[in-house]
């Protein structure tokens, strides 16, 4: 592995080559995981998030790099860009990074990005096996190393304020408001029903106006009839 001598020169390409997820149940976790932290965090223009993006840490060396399945960089701001290099973001490492495996993983990959992870300054690392139901975590020390997390079937991330919870085979995470993560189908349930309810209310509302201008109107019919009887009680008037 060499590092350029012309940094400008170097190309930093976009992909890896390798696909986003191996599967379904893998791809979903993912988006999960990506859209809900983008939910999370969307009135926070200082918080980045991102999934499978390639992420160099060093100016030169377009070799040196990882895409983790979902990274939260914050103290950078929203938008999209076609890769993370660190040089050009204030030298600001993702904070936190998420590896959902597949069967195609393999111990010795998982071990490399640990020690890249630890190397380049990630604080929080967590790995979800959705087909094991296995979820691991490792959390930055004083010493600067990333040491597993004992007990994580019940761990709250100090980054992101969220909890996981690993109970009866499965693996949830709430929002700091005790709300669960959804999924994108929930999600879109979710949204639909809030549709609904406010026409729903909207609908209520007109009826409600409508009454109260029928109402309006009938006393108004009542007055004049009752001026027209005063009226004719007293023509002289």
């Amino acid at each position: 592995m060499t590092i350029a001598k012309d940094k400008s020169a170097v190309i930093y390409p976009d992909s890896d080559g390798k696909p986003m997820s191996d599967n379904t149940k893998q791809f979903r976790w993912i988006v999960t995981i990506k859209e809900n932290l983008e939910i999370l965090f969307d009135d926070r223009s200082d918080v980045f998030v991102a999934g499978d993006l390639l992420w160099y840490p060093q100016e030169g060396n377009n070799q040196l790099c990882q895409a983790p399945d979902i990274m939260v960089a914050f103290g950078r701001p929203k938008g999209d860009r076609g890769s993370y290099k660190q040089w050009e973001e204030a030298n600001i490492a993702p904070q936190v990074v998420f590896e959902i495996l597949s069967p195609g993983n393999t111990l010795k990959e998982m071990a490399k990005k640990l020690k890249f992870y630890e190397t380049y300054g990630v604080e929080e690392y967590y790995i979800f096996d959705p087909n094991r139901i296995d979820f691991s975590g490792w959390l930055r020390c004083e010493d600067g190393t990333l040491d597993v997390i004992d007990r994580p079937e019940n761990w709250t991330s100090p980054r992101l304020g969220i909890r996981f919870e690993l109970k009866d085979d499965n693996l949830t995470i709430y929002r700091p408001d005790g709300e669960r993560f959804l999924t994108p189908t929930e999600l879109s349930k979710q949204v639909e029903a809030e549709r609904q309810r406010a026409e729903t209310e909207r609908q209520r509302a007109e009826t409600e106006r409508q009454r109260a201008e029928t109402a309006e109107a009938r006393v108004r019919e009542l007055e004049t009839r009752l001026q027209e009887l005063e009226q004719n009680r007293n023509p002289e008037s």
